[in-house]
C-alpha cells in the first residue's frame, strides 16, 4: 500500500494519462481508460475510471463509489478502503448516438447504481475490473448478465486475467452482453482485443418487451 501511493500521481501529472490521451487523438478514437490509482491527497487514493475523447480530452471520469472490503477465506483478504477513499458521484457520458454510464468492479454488486444511470439516460453501462478467479468463476457472468436484463443496457465489461506481482490472480473473461441479457462476445484470457459492434436499437426493443424501468415503484419497509 505504501510503494503504491508512493507510485501515484494526481490525474494531471500521471504519464499514463497523458500517454492515452495521445493515443486516443493519434487514433481518433474515444477511450475508456477502465481504472487507475489516482492520487487524491497526500495519504489517499481513489480508484478512477476516465474516458477520453478521440480529440485526446478527458470529458469525463468516475471514482468508484464501493470499496472492496472483504475475507474471502484461504488468505485472501481485501481491504481497498485502507488506501482508497470511495466515489460520491454516479457518471454518465452523452456521446453522439449514446450514453454511457461509468461504474467499476465490485460496484456490480449495487444494483441500485445501475437502475439508477439507466433511469437517467444510460443505454450502455461499462465495468472495468479485476476480479478474483473464485469470485469470478462463481459470480462474474451472472452478476453481468443480470445487470444487462435490469437495465435493459449494453453491458461492456473488459477484465483483468493473470497473475500479478503479490501474487493475486484476477479472472478476465472480458465480456459484452446485450440488453437481452446475452454475451455477444467473450475473450477469457490473455491480454488482447475484443471487438463488438453494437446495434443500439437493441436497447429500445428490450426496454419495449420488459419494461421493467418503467414499473419501478416507491415503497416502504
Amino acid at each position: 500500500p505504501g510503494m503504491l501511493l508512493a507510485r501515484a500521481r494526481s490525474q494531471q501529472e500521471d504519464p499514463s494519462v497523458k500517454a492515452l490521451c495521445t493515443l486516443a487523438r493519434e487514433c481518433q478514437v474515444d477511450l475508456l481508460i477502465g481504472s487507475m490509482a489516482i492520487r487524491a491527497s497526500a495519504d489517499r487514493l481513489v480508484n478512477r475510471s476516465l474516458y477520453l475523447s478521440a480529440t485526446g480530452e478527458v470529458i469525463a471520469h468516475y471514482d468508484k463509489i464501493h470499496l472492496f472490503d472483504a475475507d474471502l477465506g484461504e488468505g485472501q483478504r481485501y481491504e481497498e478502503s485502507a488506501r482508497f477513499a470511495a466515489g460520491t458521484h454516479a457518471v454518465l457520458v452523452p456521446r453522439a448516438g449514446y450514453t454511457l454510464g461509468m461504474t467499476v468492479c465490485y460496484d456490480m454488486r449495487f444494483p441500485a447504481l445501475y437502475r439508477d444511470l439507466a433511469q437517467a439516460g444510460a443505454d450502455i453501462l461499462s465495468i472495468p475490473s479485476s476480479f478474483t478467479v473464485p469470485t469470478g468463476e462463481a459470480h462474474w457472468h451472472v452478476l453481468l448478465r443480470a445487470r444487462a436484463i435490469e437495465t435493459g443496457c449494453f453491458v461492456l465489461a473488459p477484465a483483468q486475467h493473470g497473475v500479478h506481482e503479490d501474487g493475486r490472480e484476477t479472472y478476465g473473461h472480458s465480456v459484452v452482453i446485450n440488453p437481452w441479457g446475452e454475451v455477444l462476445a467473450e475473450r477469457a484470457e490473455g491480454p488482447g482485443l475484443l471487438m463488438c459492434e453494437l446495434d443500439l436499437s437493441e436497447v429500445a426493443q428490450a426496454r419495449r418487451r420488459l419494461p421493467s424501468l418503467k414499473h419501478a415503484r416507491p415503497y416502504r419497509l
